[in-house]
């Protein structure tokens, strides 16, 4: 590991960039943009969680969705972690400060029923759409259309996301319980 220590940007600075996006404008965008790459990382590794534990009869379905699912909060806060760079900020990271920084709250390390963990995905896809509509709407505000249409296309996927969590909780199925004794 190299001992050679320049840092070239201040995790805290916004430096201004070819977007023409001045720099105080910038700096309420890329806080916003940080709160939404947070909850986009904690909704991940909840997911992610949820994909590692997950058992029964509807294993290998559910494995797969929340796979997918996963996949899909990991590229959108890729999308938006390079959003904010291009803004001229720096986007967290470190587990700490994605923790510090996000609204939402993970479930904790407990592992849960598959109908309390999918309860507690979608109560989280929940915030984090409220949450991405603020950011939408400040961005707009602001006069940064195009980071608005970023945050767009990311929560078209959220939004179906969690639509199909809501479908996996409805109470009709064709797996039978047991008859209780």
């Amino acid at each position: 590991m190299s001992t050679q220590k320049t840092v070239r940007q201040q995790a805290d600075a916004i430096e201004q960039s070819s977007l023409r996006i001045d720099t105080d404008r910038a700096e309420q965008i890329v806080d916003a943009l940080n709160t939404e790459l947070a909850n986009a990382y904690v909704l991940y590794h909840q997911l992610k969680k949820h994909h590692w534990v997950v058992e029964g009869a509807e294993f290998l379905p559910l494995h797969r969705f929340t796979e997918e699912a996963y996949e899909h909060a990991e590229e959108g806060a890729d999308i938006i972690a390079e959003r904010a760079q291009a803004l001229g900020g720096v986007p967290v990271s470190g587990p700490a400060n994605l923790e510090r920084r996000a609204t939402v709250e993970f479930e904790g390390e407990d592992v849960y029923d598959v109908r309390t963990m999918f309860e507690n995905d979608l109560e989280m896809y929940g915030e984090i759409i409220e949450s991405m509509r603020d950011s939408i709407e400040l961005a707009d505000n602001l006069g940064d259309y195009a980071t608005g249409e970023i945050l767009r296309e990311i929560l078209v996927t959220v939004e179906e996301d969690a639509h199909h969590f809501e479908h996996y909780l409805e109470d009709d199925t064709l797996v039978l319980e047991e008859a209780t004794k």
